[in-house]
């Protein structure tokens, strides 16, 4: 029940993404057309409620954690040297559940204040999109750096920005985004930096013993892995995931 509660807000953002493209003639939550107009026009809008629904996901990825952790994940994954060890579907699965546990705090919001509202009826569906994007903006403006911010404000001459609601999601998700991508490549980095010494001392050994053709990688493999696992390492990277969006 919990996944489910964790999911309704993401599933009530598609359709509320997706309703953009046919406004006219659409009602929430269910999908459906008036049957006004001619057949080219309603397969019109078909094609693009489809378009919209395909890029959905997409963006409510951009608006959350998941960005920072699918990176950093493939950097250890990188940094260990064991290739597709382990496969881009688990690196994938373990970020999206991590996502839904981080921004756990965020989607409740969402559903309190905008998803149960709106179902029961008592707030319309302009105003449900306007209470759900406030707690994600909130989340997102304290993830994202100010000069990353003031770049896409500068850029798109916004002006009169007073409080983190009048600051546009067309805005904010790129300025987060960035953002993400940089604190992301940052702990890569320093997840590299153990490893790399392990590589280095290993090829010095091997250039010392004159074994020059034997491949440094393929002897300090098992050291890093050795490392990683003596220091706990995936408790580590998470842990430090988590404190990360503290």
């Amino acid at each position: 029940m919990k996944k489910v509660f964790l999911l309704t807000p993401l599933v009530f953002f598609l359709f509320s993404i997706s309703s953009l493209a046919v406004q006219a003639e659409t009602t929430l939550p269910g999908i459906s057309f008036s049957g006004a107009g001619n057949d080219s026009s309603m397969t019109v809008k078909l094609i693009l409620l489809l378009t919209v629904l395909s890029v959905a996901p997409s963006i409510l990825l951009l608006m959350t954690s998941f960005t920072r952790i699918a990176i950093v994940l493939s950097f250890v994954r990188n940094a260990l040297g064991t290739q597709q060890m382990p496969p881009n579907q688990v690196i994938m699965g373990i970020s999206l559940l991590l996502t839904f546990f981080i921004m756990g705090p965020t989607l409740q919001q969402v559903n309190e204040q905008a998803l149960q509202p709106f179902f029961k009826g008592e707030i319309s569906q302009s105003a449900a999109m306007d209470k759900a994007s406030l707690p994600m903006k909130e989340f997102m403006a304290k993830q994202t750096r100010e000069s990353d911010l003031k770049l896409f404000l500068d850029y798109s001459k916004k002006k009169n920005i007073n409080s983190i609601a009048d600051i546009p999601l067309t805005t904010l998700v790129p300025a987060f985004a960035i953002s993400e991508l940089k604190t992301a490549f940052q702990m890569g980095f320093l997840i590299f930096i153990p490893f790399v010494i392990i590589d280095m001392i290993v090829a010095s050994i091997l250039m010392a013993m004159g074994m020059m053709m034997v491949p440094p990688s393929l002897i300090s493999l098992p050291f890093k892995i050795l490392l990683f696992i003596l220091v706990d390492g995936w408790h580590l990277v998470v842990e430090s995931l988590f404190v990360s969006f503290k």
